[in-house]
């Protein structure tokens, strides 16, 4: 049984939004930092973006900022990933995941992880 599962994903034209969900338990979410990950085909996994525990702190990847928000909803178990001015280089598979590093911290820290969900942008 997945521990997270990701939502929201699909195929949009460039300049295009989407909005990504993260659902989970409360033994997996309410007391870890988030965050949202992607892979590109033939690429590696790379970072996107990171939530506190509370959603006071937040870090994002230097390709996203200005254009991607994450939240969290700590009530309903959920975080999200507002996706805006979205380009192709977008295109990739997006994981969430919680663990209980800091926004800073590396893909290592995280311990529960979601199937990924695909976002496709056309040009």
């Amino acid at each position: 049984q997945a521990q997270l599962v990701e939502s929201g994903g699909g195929l949009v034209q460039a300049g295009g939004s989407l909005r990504l969900s993260c659902a989970a338990s409360e033994r997996t979410f309410s007391a870890y930092t988030g965050g949202w990950f992607r892979q590109a085909p033939g690429k590696e996994r790379e970072f996107v973006a990171a939530i506190s525990v509370h959603g006071d702190e937040t870090n994002y990847a230097d390709f996203v900022k200005g254009r991607f928000t994450i939240s969290r909803d700590n009530a309903k178990n959920t975080m999200y990933l507002q996706m805006n001015n979205l380009k192709p280089e977008d295109t990739a598979v997006y994981f969430c995941a919680t663990g209980i590093g800091s926004v800073v911290a590396g893909s290592g820290s995280y311990y529960y992880w979601g199937q990924g969900t695909q976002v496709t942008i056309s040009s």
